[in-house]
């Protein structure tokens, strides 16, 4: 088992805690890409604000089509709202708009709509952001797997989970992390395939990274497909890319249990997949738990996502299992 911990870059448990500069460094990259979420909203509000600015009375919003969908944004529709709505529903909302807020707000009733825009689309920039921690910890992992699979000079396919369709390797592959939901690769004669987010059949139950033994014309409709086939699983863990320390425990708890559910469904079947964890935020109690977990065999990889050696050296496992 010392052998283990070695290759994984841990020699201890304080080597798998989040360094506050680490977590600083983390929130800042998360604060540009939620500006960078935020700019498609900021721009439709600019061009609100110059429409708008064209006519001379509030009143006379409700009779330019062209703007009604901004209109009913800053009612506080959202655009879900909308599939429930009749034509007249929206003429009242669009009315209220107008009556309550934009007159009184005399000659600054543009700013006035315009700030309302940007409150309704800060709901919508909101539910984006909640995940994005989770999404950018993937978007890392993923770039890491690729960039060993380039220097390994290993060829694989990718599933674009926009198109559902298994690529070849691009020639630039910059940016494809985004996009990924799946890899394929041989090594050493050896067919693995990753799979991202997938349910699980023996336990029913989502699983984050799943590394199975197969290739890509495995993967059939229904059940004849290897995710059918309890045999075929190498691997199984859970990723955490979120970047909070005090949600760092809960994090850790949520992930230990879906492991836990894993060795034993697949225990009741005789199997036993390893299993592994990724985590941004590991904060001093569970880095002492994950390592206990390391050194019994209970746990048979572990890497802070914030450490380039730690990940690196999880995915050249991967890629080697």
């Amino acid at each position: 088992m010392a052998k283990k911990l070695e290759a994984n870059s841990i020699k201890k448990a304080e080597d798998l805690v989040t360094p506050r500069e680490k977590t600083r460094a983390g929130f800042i990259a998360l604060a540009l890409e939620k500006n960078y979420l935020a700019v498609p909203y900021i721009e439709e509000a600019k061009a609100l604000k110059a429409m708008a600015s064209r006519v001379k009375e509030p009143k006379e919003l409700l009779h330019i089509d062209d703007l009604r969908v901004g209109l009913l944004t800053a009612s506080g529709l959202s655009d879900k709202s909308l599939n429930y709505l009749t034509e007249d529903d929206k003429i009242i909302a669009i009315k209220g708009l107008i009556e309550k807020f934009l007159e009184p707000a005399g000659d600054s009733f543009v700013d006035e709509l315009v700030y309302r825009y940007l409150l309704t689309r800060g709901d919508t920039l909101g539910g984006k952001a909640r995940n994005l921690a989770g999404v950018l910890g993937e978007r890392k992992f993923l770039r890491c797997m690729l960039s060993l699979l380039n220097l390994f000079g290993i060829n694989y396919q990718w599933n674009d989970s926009d198109t559902k369709q298994w690529l070849p390797k691009p020639s630039d592959d910059a940016g494809i992390e985004t996009r990924i939901k799946g890899i394929s690769w041989s090594k050493n004669n050896k067919e693995r395939l990753l799979i991202i987010n997938i349910t699980i059949p023996v336990m029913r139950k989502n699983v984050d990274l799943s590394i199975l033994k197969g290739t890509v014309n495995d993967l059939k409709k229904g059940k004849a497909s290897i995710i059918y086939d309890n045999s075929k699983y190498i691997a199984l863990g859970e990723l955490k890319g979120g970047l909070d320390p005090a949600g760092a425990d809960e994090h850790w708890k949520t992930a230990n249990s879906a492991l836990e559910r894993i060795r034993s469904g697949f225990s009741k079947r005789k199997l036993k997949p390893r299993t592994f964890f990724i985590g941004a935020a590991i904060e001093n109690s569970m880095a002492s738990e994950i390592f206990k977990q390391l050194k019994n065999g209970k746990l048979s990889n572990a890497a802070n996502l914030t450490d380039d050696d730690q990940l690196t050296s999880i995915c050249e496992w991967i890629l080697n299992l």
